[in-house]
């Protein structure tokens, strides 16, 4: 059969973008050419903020004594799990080298990159988590210099949880500066930074806009829009569980998008029985982010089988996907388009974005069809190198030189001609190209 919408989306993450290309290049091209000063502008009119830019080690010691005892030891629990995991993923790249051909080794290095710059959000939620997931990774992976930013609040500055975890997750600096102006002072090397070789970190439009501008002149982990969720569930689903984890994600934002796709109509319509109460439930703030979301971006898709509904998530490339169904290990085999993965009713979305060790900076908006989200990895350059003995280049030489001259690249032949006349004096090669 075909899929049934039993709720269909009004609006779609590209339909509620906002255009703020302009604007944005506009503030980064005031910063660059207005360095340290310009920046201090921006944060006074956007971020309402005139304190320092660079934390002190007094600011920090003192941001830390306000965090109390049972959230600092549930953050070091979330960190560490999040270290040991980005370790175990750093140890499936190694270093190798390999004999070509007699004579012509090849090899591969993972380098880290010198100086990564971490966004973390902190203007309608204080994203605590964000700080944990990339800071860790880039220690993990052997940055020389990790640059935190994140929004301060008007006469309070950053929120003392984000500047304890980012300081005991590694961070060499910490900045109060939000937004842009964070962006463009981490890629452009103010306040006495390394100018940033990769940025990394969720944010709000104006963050994700000024990566997409910068990117190529610095790295960047993702280009992320409004964080997304699907859940596939079957009729063994406890359906309020189903109901409680689509509101959890909605509560991100009025535009972030919650999908269920079922086989069995009895749990879709008890799940969209049970939504409108618990976000009712919610306190304000969620409330309306919840609502909005759920009335214009959810739905709620009905399919014939399992293989159905597994094709169904395939073509949403979900940034987070929850599987609440029978035979888990079909689901894990047969799926393949997703940022991260949560298999079986023990385990939701929320551990992930918060303490169980996989990381929450994930692809959104169906990128999750083409790449995965942040990891150790992403802070590593996985570079190559070649040594040649005089033999172990001779066959590499006359195959380059032809085909270099059938391309028409002539100097490149060349380079080889000289090695094969210097190495092999008495022989004669035929080097010409033929069609």
């Amino acid at each position: 059969m075909a899929r049934d919408y039993l709720k269909k989306a009004t609006l779609t993450a590209q339909s509620g973008a906002s255009d703020v290309h302009e604007l944005v290049q506009g503030i980064l091209s005031d910063i660059e050419a207005g360095g340290d000063d310009k920046a201090r502008e921006y944060a006074a009119k956007f971020d309402k903020y005139d304190g320092n830019i660079i934390l002190t080690e007094e600011e920090i010691a003192t941001a830390c004594d306000l965090v109390p005892q049972k959230l600092k030891e549930d953050i070091q629990f979330a960190h560490d799990n999040v270290r040991r995991f980005a370790e175990a993923q750093k140890a499936t790249v190694s270093d190798f080298e390999y004999e070509i051909v007699p004579g012509l080794r090849a090899g591969q290095k993972a380098i880290p990159v010198d100086a990564a710059g971490c966004y973390i959000p902190g203007g309608r939620y204080s994203h605590i988590a964000s700080a944990i997931m990339t800071v860790t990774t880039a220690k993990v992976a052997g940055c020389t210099h990790i640059a935190a930013t994140s929004p301060p609040r008007p006469g309070v500055g950053v929120a003392p949880a984000i500047v304890y975890a980012a300081h005991i997750c590694g961070a060499d600096t910490i900045m109060a500066l939000g937004g842009v102006q964070g962006v463009a002072a981490m890629t452009f090397g103010l306040f006495g930074l390394p100018k940033a070789n990769i940025l990394v970190g969720p944010g709000n439009q104006f963050v994700a806009e000024a990566k997409r501008i910068l990117f190529g002149r610095v790295g960047i982990d993702m280009i992320a829009g409004p964080t997304d969720s699907l859940i596939l569930a079957d009729k063994t689903a406890d359906p309020h569980i189903v109901a409680t984890d689509l509101v959890s994600q909605a509560e991100h934002g009025y535009n972030s998008p919650v999908w269920l796709v079922t086989d069995d109509r009895d749990l879709a319509e008890d799940v969209m029985k049970r939504v409108p109460d618990l976000i009712a439930d919610l306190p304000e703030v969620n409330r309306d982010n919840a609502a909005a979301a759920w009335r214009d971006y959810a739905e709620v898709i009905l399919c014939a089988d399992r293989e159905e509904m597994a094709a169904c998530s395939d073509d949403y490339a979900p940034e987070h996907l929850t599987v609440q169904a029978e035979d888990l290990p079909w689901w894990l085999d047969r799926l393949s388009c997703y940022g991260s993965l949560f298999l079986g009713e023990e385990t939701t979305v929320s551990y992930g974005d918060k303490a169980s060790g996989t990381n929450h900076v994930l692809p959104t908006s169906g990128a999750a069809s083409y790449t995965g989200g942040l990891s150790v990895h992403k802070y590593m350059k996985i570079v190559t190198w070649q040594q040649a003995t005089r033999e172990g280049s001779k066959r590499v030489a006359e195959a380059t030189a032809r085909i270099s001259r059938l391309e028409g690249m002539e100097g490149h032949a060349r380079a080889a001609d000289v090695r094969l006349a210097k190495y092999f004096p008495g022989e004669n090669f035929d080097l010409t190209s033929h069609e």
